[in-house]
């Protein structure tokens, strides 16, 4: 039986509901726009910030003097040459305004002595990261926008709602296809403007920080549509994620804030201090960027030093119980539940899939290439460089989530209602409704964990190009497996289905990560190619990323690396 598809319109429609999509939601609405806000999983609660515990940057200079430049500076120095400058100004100038309306709707920033704190973080000129105690801010700030959002009666909100394709209609974006999760109806939704906010794609990974749905949608669906990506190869790892023993319920990057307050020693698995063969001397004290503690803990397992599970150490045992109590209250005690005393004993870490600079090339507007597409938070490309400061991930969600709804609203005040043509929706529609009950089934779930192990093991921290070469060619037999259709029939719920579509995506933006880091032939941030160890000044340039007829195309290359490849 055809399912005949659900029609819906509305002014702007936003993909994606962490805080960069909650925000735009509101922002939209409350400039004059009808707004339907999509997710395939529950409203707020899925995607990267809701399980972010960590800090938020934001020059607010409350209790040491700060300004919005230094912060801008901190971060240009982190993108090591290629931050996009305009977007890079936009994120730190417009973070207090965004931070203090946070305040004002109650998300309960920490405070000391009336004013909102800062502590210290990674590559930052002094104390400059926002928190809401006992590592509870991407909880709170998502908790803070779900509320706003439900005093907006200009905001629909549609979740299990699987976005397929964006809809192109004469060079511009007019809606999106979607299926249904709980009765595999398909849906057709015309809006005026699309904002894109569908986080990352650490899922690629083996060991990510990832929520089930950040596989990469956004860059895919941008990419059929027309739009351009930027910076693909650079995806920051995350050096002390948590690994053993097993932690139920808690952020895999929880030890992060630990180590600001109480300082961490970083052992191997001989429980000897390491980092100082690195060319750092931590002493106790969290002064290692990402991508510096990243190589030490690789190098310690390469030679054999590792911790029992792959990893090394991080010990708290020097601190008493009752520091670690005034420092994280009732976090001790979820730890306590998980059979983890931290005056006793050490737990393991290793480097975790943790963020991506690339995505979706953006003006300061947030406006992509195709009129009518828009994008905000970490889809974004370009604003962090080559690798982003820590504590700017929540910071972009906001900022750029802000803009994109204005940026919206204002494209929605002079356009007509689209309607899309059925010639536009149809090849989106027939993968939908495609019944392949009489073919083999495909086993997804192996294949999903096949890619993932095929980006850890070849497309990791470390690169050269003989892994990059065979990850190209598993993803590209991983896409010939998967063919071109969906198994079985559209159903109520059919993981199998949502796991093809997922598939679909992943392995796009996993060829676009792979052929990008291949063609980059230099080490910078967090893309480091052991074959090509130094940073270069011919490549301080961008990487592009587009789909023609089908096939990805790269462009941006110095012509010294094109002639080295060719």
């Amino acid at each position: 039986m055809t399912l005949d598809p659900i029609a819906i319109d509305t002014d702007v429609l936003v993909i994606g509901s962490g805080a960069a999509g909650m925000y735009a939601a509101i922002e939209a609405a409350r400039n004059g726009a009808h707004v339907l806000l999509a997710d395939r999983s529950l409203i707020g609660r899925g995607g990267a910030t809701v399980m972010a515990q960590m800090t938020v940057a934001c020059a607010l200079g409350e209790e040491t003097p700060d300004d919005w430049q230094h912060h801008y500076a901190d971060t240009i120095a982190a993108g090591r040459g290629l931050c996009d400058e305009k977007l890079a100004q936009l994120l730190c100038e417009d973070a207090p305004d965004c931070i203090r309306e946070l305040d004002r709707w109650g998300v309960g920033w920490a405070r000391k002595d009336g004013h909102i704190t800062a502590t210290m973080a990674p590559g930052h000129d002094r104390p400059r990261c926002v928190y809401v105690d006992f590592i509870n801010t991407g909880p709170a700030v998502s908790k803070t926008l779900r509320t706003a959002m439900a005093r907006n009666p200009a905001i629909r909100k549609a979740g299990d709602l699987c976005i397929v394709d964006l809809v192109a209609s004469d060079g511009e974006v007019t809606g999106a296809v979607a299926y249904h999760l709980g009765t595999g109806a398909p849906v057709v939704i015309a809006a005026k403007a699309t904002v894109l906010a569908t986080g990352g794609l650490t899922r690629l990974y083996r060991r990510n920080s990832a929520s089930a749905n950040m596989g990469g949608d956004g860059y895919a669906l941008a990419l059929r549509a027309g739009a351009t990506l930027i910076d693909m190869e650079f995806v920051q790892f995350f050096p002390i994620g948590h690994l053993a023993p097993r932690l139920v319920g808690m952020d895999p990057i929880m030890w992060d804030p630990f180590r600001y307050k109480l300082g961490g020693r970083l052992l191997n698995g001989r429980m000897e201090e390491f980092t100082s063969r690195y060319g750092s001397d931590e002493d106790g004290k969290y002064v290692l960027t990402r991508d510096l503690a990243t190589y030490a803990i690789f190098k310690e397992v390469e030679a054999g030093r590792g911790s029992p599970h792959g990893g090394a150490y991080l010990s708290f045992e020097h601190c008493s119980a009752a520091a670690l109590r005034g420092a994280f209250g009732p976090v001790i005690d979820r730890l306590a539940a998980n059979n983890i005393d931290l005056t006793r004993m050490p737990v393991e870490v290793a480097p975790i899939a943790h963020y991506h600079m690339g995505g979706v090339k953006t003006d300061a507007t947030m406006a992509t290439d195709m009129p009518g597409l828009y994008a905000a938070g970490e889809v974004v490309g370009g604003a962090n460089g080559a690798n982003r400061l820590s504590g700017n991930a929540i910071t972009e969600a906001l900022v750029f989530g802000r803009r994109a709804g204005r940026s919206a609203a204002e494209r929605t005040q002079r356009m007509a209602q689209p309607i899309i043509r059925p010639q536009d929706a149809a090849a989106s529609l027939d993968l939908i409704r495609a019944d392949t009950k009489a073919q083999p089934q495909k086993n997804t779930a192996a294949m999903v964990a096949h890619l993932q192990a095929v980006m850890a093991d070849h497309v990791g921290p470390f690169r050269t190009g003989a892994k990059l070469g065979t990850a190209l060619q598993e993803i590209s037999g991983l896409a010939a497996e998967l063919g071109g259709y969906p198994s079985g029939h559209a159903a109520p719920f059919d993981l199998q289905r949502l796991e093809w579509f997922d598939l679909r995506n992943m392995l796009t933006v996993a060829h676009a990560v792979t052929a990008t880091a291949l063609a980059r032939t230099e080490s910078r941030g967090a893309h480091q190619r052991e074959d090509f160890p130094k940073m270069l000044p011919q490549w301080q340039v961008h990487q592009r990323v587009q789909l023609c007829d089908g096939a990805l195309k790269i462009s941006g290359a110095p012509a010294a690396a094109k002639a080295l490849a060719s």
